[in-house]
């Protein structure tokens, strides 16, 4: 868990609260279908009050990154790389892998993604995080694709 803090008045996403607790999404969905977190309904989303989630937990609630006075930036990116055969595909795969295990030691979280059109040679790799991780691996991935195969 993280440093932990009461936030007065703080609203969670299902999402934060996932990984605040580090918890899979669907088992916060779970504890608040099953009534054991108490949870508004906003549309289609869940929203949970800080001090349901400190009733929840028995502490105070895990600080958020994006707390009050903090702003918190996330980036979205697509790498499309042409002309990438199966090997060199599985080679740069690993790589970012073992790159982003090492690195969430204590760094922003990064969650990547890989698909491969082995018919037209493409692939994409979707990475959302924090810029500067996603920079940093962005700088990996531009370093393997110079690489010749």
């Amino acid at each position: 868990m993280k440093e932990l803090e009461s936030l007065p008045q703080q609203y969670y996403s299902v999402d934060q609260v996932a990984e605040l607790l580090d918890l899979h999404v669907r088992t916060v969905r779970g504890y608040v279908r099953d009534g054991r977190l108490k949870a508004t309904r906003i549309g289609k989303q869940y929203r949970i009050a800080c001090e349901d989630l400190e009733a929840f937990t028995g502490r105070p609630a895990p600080s958020s990154s994006a707390g009050p006075g903090r702003r918190h930036a996330e980036a979205s990116v697509i790498v499309q790389i042409d002309a990438i055969g199966p090997e060199a595909t599985m080679r740069l795969t690993n790589t970012v892998m073992a790159a982003i295990a090492h690195g969430q030691d204590g760094g922003e979280r990064l969650r990547v993604e890989t698909v491969y059109d082995e018919e037209r040679a493409v692939l994409k790799v979707i990475i959302l995080g924090g810029l500067d991780s996603t920079a940093e691996l962005l700088k990996i991935v531009n370093a393997l694709i110079e690489q010749p195969e």
